[in-house]
């Protein structure tokens, strides 16, 4: 969804077109989907602070934030505003390789008087860490539970099949042991993760037996669109497709999205676009040897008629240099026409800097390493990543 800083307004943008054609809740066109309500773990409330979050969620910087920004607690860690920030728990996230510009973040490291990350690899962040928490991996634990929307709601169970082979812990059970030694065990009052899991699933009145057995339960079908009976309506003011929208017109902001031309980057540069690699998952698996088989490094595709202007052939080696003069590590060229001229792409996750990561050590290009300069969306907070220009340098 981060795309150039504007990304709220261009997302719109598309829903505002699906509309004016009349495809939403139409057949053949895009149907409402359907979801699967399991209630939430009756948890003690959450206590309040006075001070304003430093992660933007409580819309003080962003007014259509609905989680936590990351940049923005990296950007309070820097600027100690709203106030001086010194320890970081990092969980699920290799920050050096998920967030734009590096050396922001290795400065706001720089800062913390204790950095503490849970994983399960040695990543780039782990390197860095005061203290880790080695977590199990997902098929040694519970996770929370997951539900899907589509033409038919559903949960999903993930559970162990196989125990941990040394003193790895699963992240809910680290979190729980913090909380006792914090005083404040009453936030999660229940024995262990099926306990809690079994509980949601109970209160949604569906049955945990089976759910454990199969690994999902499917909800019940219901009208998609309105040729089905479906009453079509959308989580708007006005419960209407909204081409002109007082909520953002009153935080300040456009009410119908308008074009913005994104920069261009000097002659010979080439728009850098990144993505994820459907074999990995982000930065995590690189390591896999099974995984590893299939995908051992990223590539770079490059227009076949970039190719040819440039020298280059497939299957060649080169290293990316972005406007800033960044160089990134050796990246094989995919000569490919499934490509637009003008653009280059590589996947996101490869060229891993720490050492413990043998078979993936400096295998491919990193994109998170070439991303020095960002804009951020001023309504929702999320940071460009297609925002970079690179350009060729050849081995000799």
């Amino acid at each position: 969804m981060n795309w150039y800083g504007d990304d709220t307004q261009r997302s719109r943008a598309i829903a505002l077109l699906s509309g004016l054609m009349g495809n939403w809740g139409r057949k053949g066109g895009l149907f409402l989907a359907s979801g699967l309500k399991v209630p939430a773990y009756p948890l003690p409330p959450y206590p309040k602070s006075s001070k304003p979050k430093a992660d933007g969620s409580d819309g003080a910087r962003y007014p259509f934030a609905d989680e936590g920004i990351t940049t923005s607690i990296r950007d309070a860690t820097l600027t100690e505003k709203p106030y001086p920030i010194k320890g970081w728990f990092v969980y699920s996230t290799n920050l050096l390789q998920a967030l734009p510009n590096r050396e922001e973040t290795l400065k706001a490291f720089d800062k913390l008087d204790l950095l503490v990350v849970c994983e399960t690899i040695p990543s780039e962040t782990a390197a860095y860490a005061d203290v880790i928490l080695p977590e199990s991996i997902f098929l040694e634990r519970y996770d929370e539970l997951l539900t899907g929307y589509g033409r038919v709601g559903w949960a999903a169970l993930r559970q162990p099949v196989v125990a941990s082979p040394h003193e790895q812990k699963p992240g809910w059970w680290i979190a729980k042991q913090l909380a006792e030694k914090l005083g404040i065990g009453a936030c999660m009052p229940f024995k262990d993760m099926e306990e809690y899991l079994k509980t949601r699933v109970q209160n949604a009145g569906l049955s945990w037996e089976t759910l454990k057995k199969d690994g999902v339960i499917m909800g019940t079908p219901k009208p998609i669109t309105v040729e089905e009976g479906l009453a079509l309506e959308f989580d708007t003011p006005s419960k209407k497709v909204e081409f002109w929208s007082d909520q953002i017109a009153k935080a300040g902001f456009d009410p119908v999205p308008k074009y913005t031309r994104h920069e261009r980057g000097p002659k010979g540069y080439y728009c850098l676009i990144t993505g994820r690699c459907p074999v990995h998952t982000f930065s995590r698996t690189q390591s896999n040897p099974l995984l590893r088989d299939l995908v051992v490094e990223n590539q770079v595709w490059v227009n076949i008629t970039t190719a040819t202007k440039e020298g280059l052939k497939n299957g060649q080696y080169v290293r990316l240099k972005n406007q800033d003069g960044v160089v990134s590590n050796r990246v094989q060229v995919k000569a490919t026409n499934r490509i637009r001229p003008g653009c280059v792409y590589i996947t996101h996750g490869f060229g891993s800097t720490n050492k413990m990561l043998k078979s993936a050590y400096l295998r491919g290009a990193s994109a998170a390493g070439l991303l020095t300069r960002y804009k951020t969306d001023p309504l929702m907070g999320g940071t460009s990543i297609h925002g970079n220009q690179v350009t060729f340098v050849k081995e000799a």
